[in-house]
């Protein structure tokens, strides 16, 4: 399932294209991208895990970049 999100406080493209491929190795996430122009991200897991696989992507943004916030869309 494809969940979307708003990511803002992320400083430039390859700050973003970092975190991207960050996400993109949590276990669990099929798919991540971002798009620093618009300032969206989407993350594609299974919807049984979910909550889990958002959690631990969350420890990697505050880890990467402290101060990104992450709201669902």
């Amino acid at each position: 399932m494809r969940y979307n999100f708003k990511i803002e406080g992320i400083d430039c493209a390859n700050c973003a294209a970092e975190l991207e491929r960050a996400i993109q190795k949590v276990d669990g996430v099929i798919e991540a991208s971002i798009n620093f122009m618009t300032e969206r991200m989407y993350i594609e897991c299974d919807k049984n895990e979910k909550k889990d696989v958002l959690k631990r992507v969350q420890k990697v943004i505050k880890r990467e970049e402290p101060d990104a916030t992450t709201e669902e869309i």
